[in-house]
């Protein structure tokens, strides 16, 4: 009776009431009331000959104390099946080599109240089962435990939507959550089965000892994948991207993508690749792209993004890779990508930016319409044990944060796996949302071939190396069925073994690896790959003056019928007064080279913390009405072609990720990821190490992403000065990047306008101003950005060669702070020159600055880095035969003092050294290095 008391000062209207509610909206009502009406309803249909109503049952409870037996006991079935619901996942068949954990109170019907004496009582409570009608306890029972405690464990019941909770209980009721298969399709799942299993023996046995992340203990992933492409291409799916780490991919590039088998064992020998500029990457890293037909009769496009040893960093890649073809291929259409992302279990428990795109789910700029994702459970991460490796129960949970269900599966019972996959396909049309299947297999070998389990996993491996494969699994079930005979078999397994014996003697005669481009027709358009004489070019950025006016004022005038805020009412005026007065400044340089772009063809993309309005509020590329914050978006009224303009989630590493693979799959979007500060990229160096700098050797792919990456030294402290310049530097080699740090708003409308101009694509990092985006001087004039071009060298206009006698250069907001002093002392002995382009440098333009400068007695590198950090060592490396020097604050951990006073100090020490001028506390200043090879 405790369970009811709510009813004791309920009132009998109150209770009618919520029990209407009820009848039309059963999942909208708090829980125990729910089951009291269920409890309610079931008893009064199955045992009372008289009409009770609810207020009367709930008079007579509250007037006696007592609920009738048959009610109560109905209300203790309901609780038993809703703890099923809940709870069954925690009980199922679903670990192939090891005993679950247990978790108590398990579902015992004594834990329900409930004894074997009612277990051939019926109860019309059986209809929340899922059974058609009133149903004894022993069938509701056996009912249950088929559909959520057998190979497969549904995690469902945390979703809050009522639509999507029914959709999943009456998808998972249809045969009591096991799948009906034809004979043919069983046949075909047993196909894909052996092919998986006989691809990693006959590797196993060729190359003994080397590395290649086997899927043994986990080959129903082949099937799976089979599956869950031919189903989603009936879902209207046209294009698929997969993301996966190193644990299988040979198998997948082999029996899903069809790369041919003698191609991968020519890798296995080792051979070189075709071009010498490119280093290649290991077999297991390679991408794919294939046009295939299912076995539905569907063709689908396939591609599997390469990847790094970094795990997880590949799932932001195929997010955005997915949400350029919705975006630029597919004209919105979510429908017609599938994302897939395959976990280790793992890395889905332990790497942060799982969650990180995992929030993406539902963001505007992020969506993809869903993400299926398949976790290759090994139950072990290299040598560590699961109960290491995570806190929570599954490594699955981070699942819940998205309100996304998850079906666990035993690995081993791949027509369950099958069952799931479709699960997944369906969801996922259906509702556009991410879902998870958890692939609960074991690892047969180490981490690697030549790894030892059995140091660390003694128990588990002895237990492993005595299991049958899951093909020998399924095989002996197709025997006993009579769907297959041992004859059929091992024709099968004959003419396999024959195909793999031909491809492992022609792959002899590859005499070097070829390597194939991903997505090779989005970039039939852009076939140089970019050289570094390429880059140092010149390319035609201008525009049309007269039409660049128009389009200033355009972009710069609001529309009357709608009201501002009178800030952005003053500064969109402003904007057009400098249109007046032809002094345009770093803001309306960075706009008119998108409006500018936007005139001529491309499409746009702009990401990251903040981007919208600027975090130093100088872009105002959004703004919003006063009274019901409508966006306006000047940049979208100049052009039909996309401008997209994201605030993204506080995220650096997930979003850097998606918007690197947003431009990896459209070349015709320019395509910026800004820093809300230059010193918070670091959060995304993975990316940048392994995709930015380095893919184009490793897998030849290009990649035009803008990265704007605020910088300068304005006295705010460690976290907010340095984009940490020395790092992007140091990665520099063979043309892979350009590094740029512009000083006018003409150099870098016109930088941005030749990033799209190029021929080819290349990351391109810069370093933006703060300070400078309202700097008096930093201007420039319409003329400029018409008929300019970009500047990479800005040589010292007011300079007197044969005067000077030291030669500065210096890149960014320094420039002007060292110019001011130079016309405080009216010094016409030093020349300052401004770096833009650090990488790749221009020879010819520098060699034509010594050559003007040729009665210099000083070659001077200034900087406001510290000397450990900035360009100093760059420069030394570039210059060491020009008996360089640098002035630069002193070496330090920090990128910049914490106090306001000391970061004076250390900038008026540099400042006043580069023109000789004495300094007291010099300690703060190391004295000028001489370096002389």
């Amino acid at each position: 009776m405790d369970r009811f008391s709510f009813l004791n000062a309920a009132h009998s209207q109150f209770i009618e009431d919520l029990y209407q509610q009820y009848l039309k909206y059963p999942d909208s009502i708090e829980p125990s009331w729910k089951s009291f009406f269920q409890g309610f309803d079931f008893a009064l249909a199955n045992y009372s000959d008289d009409e009770v109503s609810i207020t009367q049952l709930t008079s007579n409870v509250v007037a006696t104390g007592n609920i009738p037996e048959n009610i109560e006991k109905e209300f203790k079935v309901i609780n038993l099946i809703n703890d099923y619901k809940r709870r069954g996942h925690l009980f199922t068949k679903t670990n192939p080599v090891r005993e679950r954990r247990t978790y108590s109170p398990d579902l015992s019907i004594e834990n329900f109240g409930l004894s074997p004496a009612d277990l051939q009582t019926k109860f019309n409570s059986a209809k929340e089962a899922g059974l058609n009608g009133a149903a004894t306890l022993q069938d509701i029972i056996n009912h249950l435990e088929k559909v959520y405690c057998d190979s497969i464990g549904v995690e469902y019941m945390h979703i809050q939507s009522v639509e999507e909770k029914k959709f999943i209980r009456e998808w998972i009721n249809v045969n009591e959550n096991h799948p009906t298969l034809s004979a043919a399709e069983k046949k075909e799942i047993l196909h894909k089965l052996n092919q998986a299993v006989a691809f990693e023996n006959y590797l196993h046995t060729k190359f003994v000892g080397q590395k290649r992340f086997s899927l043994e203990g986990g080959e129903s992933l082949i099937p799976a994948l089979d599956q869950l492409i031919s189903r989603s291409s009936l879902h209207g799916v046209d294009e698929v991207i997969l993301g996966m780490a190193h644990r299988g991919r040979l198998n997948v590039l082999t029996n899903i993508f069809q790369k041919s088998y003698k191609q991968i064992f020519s890798e296995f020998e080792g051979k070189e690749f075709e071009e010498d500029v490119f280093s290649g990457d290991v077999k297991y890293h390679l991408g794919s792209s294939k046009k295939i037909t299912t076995a539905a009769g569907e063709e689908v496009r396939i591609n599997l993004v390469p990847n790094p040893s970094h795990l997880e960093t590949v799932a932001s890649l195929v997010g955005g890779i997915s949400r350029a073809k919705i975006d630029h291929t597919y004209q919105g259409n979510a429908k017609k990508v599938l994302p897939i992302v395959i976990h280790g279990d793992a890395a889905i428990a332990g790497q942060g930016i799982v969650y990180e795109v995992a929030q993406m789910m539902t963001l505007e700029g992020y969506k993809t319409g869903g993400t299926v994702h398949i976790v290759v459970n090994n139950q072990v991460g290299f040598t560590t044990n699961y109960l290491d490796a995570r806190s929570s129960i599954y490594c699955t949970d981070i699942a819940k944060v998205t309100d996304s269900p998850v079906m666990h599966v035993n690995a081993d019972d791949v027509e369950a796996v099958v069952h799931a996959i479709r699960f997944a396909a369906d969801y996922r049309a259906q509702f556009g949302k991410d879902v998870y299947i958890d692939l609960l297999g074991y690892r047969k070998y180490g981490h690697n071939e030549g790894d030892e389990p059995r140091f660390t996993q003694p128990s588990l491996y002895k237990s492993i190396s005595k299991h049958p494969n899951p093909r020998e699994i399924y095989k002996k079930k197709l025997v006993e069925e009579g769907v297959v005979s041992d004859a059929v078999m091992s024709e099968m397994e004959k003419e396999f073994k024959n195909l793999l014996d031909q491809n492992f003697d022609e792959a002899k005669e590859i005499e070097r690896n070829t390597m194939a481009i991903f997505m090779e027709d989005d970039w039939k358009n852009y076939a140089s790959l970019g050289k570094l004489q390429q880059v140092l070019e010149n390319y035609n950025t201008t525009y049309d003056v007269e039409k660049l006016r128009e389009l200033a004022v355009k972009i710069s005038t609001l529309p009357a019928d709608k009201k501002f805020i009178n800030k952005i009412s003053r500064l969109f005026e402003a904007r057009v007064k400098m249109v007046e007065n032809n002094a345009l400044d770093w803001a309306m340089g960075e706009l008119l080279a998108y409006g500018t772009l936007l005139t001529e063809g491309s499409t746009i993309r702009i990401s990251g913390e903040d981007v919208e309005r600027g975090t130093f509020s100088h872009r105002h590329a959004v703004v919003k009405t006063e009274d019901n914050e409508e966006e306006y978006v000047p940049l979208k009224q100049v052009s039909d072609n996309k401008f997209d303009i994201y605030n993204s989630h506080l995220s650096e590493y997930g979003v850097l990720g998606f918007d690197y693979g947003y431009a990896m799959a459209s070349p015709n979007t320019l395509t910026i990821w800004e820093a809300q500060f230059g010193d918070f990229v670091n959060g995304a160096q993975i990316v940048i190490d392994q995709y930015l700098v380095a893919a184009e050797e490793k897998w030849k792919i290009q990649n035009g992403l803008v990265m704007l990456l605020p910088h300068g030294f304005e006295g705010q402290g460690a976290e907010h000065s340095s984009a940490r310049l020395e790092r992007f530097l140091n990665l520099c080699a063979n043309g892979n990047i350009i590094v740029v740090n512009c000083t006018t708003p003409a150099n870098y409308f016109h930088l941005l306008r030749r990033q799209q101009k190029f021929p080819f694509r290349k990351p391109l990092v810069v370093m933006t101003p703060k300070s400078l985006l309202r700097h008096p001087r930093v201007i420039s004039t319409v003329e400029e950005l018409a008929n300019g071009s970009f500047q990479p060298v800005i040589d010292d206009a007011t300079a007197q060669p044969e005067k000077v006698e030291k030669l500065v250069f210096c890149s960014g907001k320094l420039y002007y702070e060292l110019l001011a002093k130079k016309e405080e002392l009216n010094d016409d002995k030093v020349a300052l020159v401004r770096i833009e382009q650090l990488y790749p440098l221009n020879p010819e333009i520098i060699q034509g600055i010594f050559d003007k400068y040729s009665n210099r007695k000083e070659f001077v590198w200034a900087q406001e880095e510290p000397e450990n950090m900035g360009a100093w060592t760059y420069m030394l490396r570039n210059f060491r035969n020009e008996n360089i020097q640098v002035i630069a604050p002193v070496a330090s951990g920090t990128p910049a003092p914490g106090t306001h006073k000391k970061f004076e100090k250390n900038q008026k020490g540099v400042i006043n050294r580069v023109f000789g001028v004495a300094e007291e506390n010099v300690d703060l200043v190391r004295p000028i290095t001489t370096v002389n090879d």
